[in-house]
């Protein structure tokens, strides 16, 4: 087993109080990853939650010490070399109208710009048809970002992250718009500026959209990656976490992978789960079993409670529980012969918000 990975898990689910924290503080809100800010351990750059309540009552800290920065609380990390990033020199720039880079897209673990295209969704402000977990808007609330940003103003960030950051990849998220093609539109149409302004990887994610032609649309312009997000799987934890959206059935999920793995490729194509909201052991394997079958990558990440949503006091899951899970899912991953560094770019390529990818390396 990874000692590595075990350090990274204990420290995603339960949180380190950040008073030692310069430089790039993190970010508050939004779609994710919120309240969490970017650890550099032995070299792997990880996000920790450092914003939320979990954090607050965390027995670990991260201490300034002579040597550099420590992380005070646990044994087995007193000899890891823990380092934090400076805030990228995009931050500091605007657009021509005066509008902040950073309201547009927002740097990621070490290398990956990331953005929002539309910071509202269908569901988002009735909490009896939103998913619990979701902050998208809060961000919105606070000022910090835009309703939607324009395919021009994430192509001339992009490019300004590539030239003065050094990025690798770009990752593109969307609450659900009402429409039926579920955000694949926007997707498409800023794909194409980007990859007219800078030759960045590109994931997208969206929820499936009605038509599957946007499959391969999106793939025409340029993205070569998708994500479309389970989150939970057992039934009744659906109806529970994601009231609106588990309208769209597992089996409906399933077909949505088929097709699109048919355009993007095997390995291409990933979703998320989150462990810790309710989702057995057996059914996370299951689920993912099938969909590596599929050539989908399930990217298992720990369940972190986000200030402000319903679910901000639910508990994260146990460090065991992860553990095992990530072993789990490993080995499912050996045998289906999908790795996350081999996908062009996306979330499980970095790999930040998870130790599944510790897992698989040893694995």
């Amino acid at each position: 087993m990874s000692e590595l990975g075990r350090l990274v898990t204990e420290l995603q689910v339960k949180g380190v109080r950040g008073k030692a924290i310069s430089g790039n503080r993190g970010r508050r809100g939004g779609a994710g990853p919120s309240d969490h800010r970017a650890l550099q351990l032995d070299g792997t750059t990880v996000m920790v939650p450092v914003h939320n309540n979990a954090s607050e009552e965390s027995p670990y800290s991260l201490e300034s010490t002579r040597d550099g920065l420590a992380i005070a609380g646990m044994q087995q990390a007193k000899a890891a070399t823990v380092r934090t990033s400076d805030e990228p020199a995009f931050y500091g720039l605007r657009t021509a109208d005066g509008i902040p880079y950073r309201s547009i897209a927002l740097l990621h673990s070490r290398d990956v710009l990331a953005t929002t295209l539309q910071q509202t969704c269908i569901r988002f402000r009735d909490r009896a048809s939103s998913c619990q977990f979701c902050a998208i808007e809060q961000s919105l609330d606070d000022g910090g970002t835009l309703a939607r940003k324009s395919p021009e103003q994430v192509a001339e960030v992009a490019e300004a992250a590539v030239r003065l950051d050094g990025v690798q990849q770009l990752v593109m998220t969307t609450g659900t718009p009402n429409s039926s093609d579920r955000g694949a539109r926007l997707m498409a149409e800023t794909a194409i500026a980007v990859k007219r302004r800078v030759n960045l990887p590109i994931q997208a994610q969206c929820e499936p959209p009605d038509d599957p032609i946007w499959f391969a649309r999106m793939k025409q312009a340029g993205i070569s990656s998708l994500g479309m997000h389970l989150e939970v799987v057992e039934p009744e934890v659906r109806k529970r976490i994601l009231p609106g959206k588990s309208e769209l059935t597992l089996e409906r999920y399933y077909d949505a992978f088929a097709k699109a793995v048919a355009i993007f490729g095997r390995g291409e194509v990933s979703t998320y789960l989150l462990a810790g909201l309710g989702d057995s052991r057996e059914a996370l394997l299951d689920c993912s079993r099938h969909l590596i079958e599929l050539g989908v990558y399930p990217f298992v990440v720990p369940f972190v409670p986000i200030t402000g949503t319903p679910l901000e006091h639910h508990p994260s899951p146990s460090t065991n529980f992860m553990v095992d899970i990530y072993q789990g899912v490993a080995e499912l991953l050996k045998q289906g012969n999908l790795h996350s560094q081999n996908m062009s770019a996306g979330c499980a390529k970095c790999g930040a918000c998870s130790a599944l990818s510790l897992f698989e390396r040893t694995d």
